[in-house]
């Protein structure tokens, strides 16, 4: 539990919206915190912004992480009647940014809990899907090369569901402890 503008990464990842030019929740607070530059660079880079499901990378200017990700989540309210289309682009999502990540030789990456603050994704699915998607990737070639994955949530709740989750698709060993505080 904790502020993802302050963990110090290869990459964060931003829960971005499509115009990739700030808004409110964890993207207003990527932007506020990395500074004017990164608006700038996402305009002068992507002048269209980016699909949903979709994941782009950039510096991260005044942050403490070397790199920003922007992804963008599915606003679950737009897919009420198709759940199935918005698991599949949460789950490209994350998916994609751990690829991303990959493919630049990036090595630890902080996640937010994309698409569950205003865009109305259940925290319990939700978090299902990252967990599985990262579990998944890791445990690919690819995702041999990752040293940390980070879970950023910046509330008790969220937290209680990550904390509770976690050890279904990351089983504890002996020495395993899960952190309340984000702590890089």
């Amino acid at each position: 539990m904790g502020d993802i503008t302050t963990v110090e990464a290869d990459a964060i990842v931003n829960a971005a919206n499509t115009s990739l030019r700030g808004g409110g929740g964890v993207d207003g607070a990527i932007h506020r915190a990395a500074g004017p530059q990164l608006k700038h660079e996402c305009i002068t880079r992507f002048p269209e912004g980016t699909e949903t499901g979709a994941a782009i990378l950039t510096k991260a200017y005044n942050l403490p992480a070397k790199n920003v990700i922007h992804t963008v989540g599915p606003k679950y309210y737009e897919y009420e009647s198709r759940v199935e289309r918005a698991q599949e682009l949460l789950s490209s999502c994350y998916r994609r940014s751990l690829s991303l990540a990959h493919a630049n030789g990036l090595t630890s990456i902080a996640f937010p809990s994309i698409s569950t603050g205003i865009y109305g994704y259940p925290i319990e699915e939700a978090t299902k899907i990252a967990l599985e998607q990262t579990r998944s990737f890791l445990e690919t070639p690819e995702g041999q090369n990752f040293q940390r994955v980070i879970f950023v949530v910046f509330s008790e709740e969220d937290f209680a569901v990550y904390r509770d989750a976690l050890p279904e698709y990351f089983p504890p060993s002996p020495s395993d402890t899960v952190s309340d505080v984000a702590n890089p």
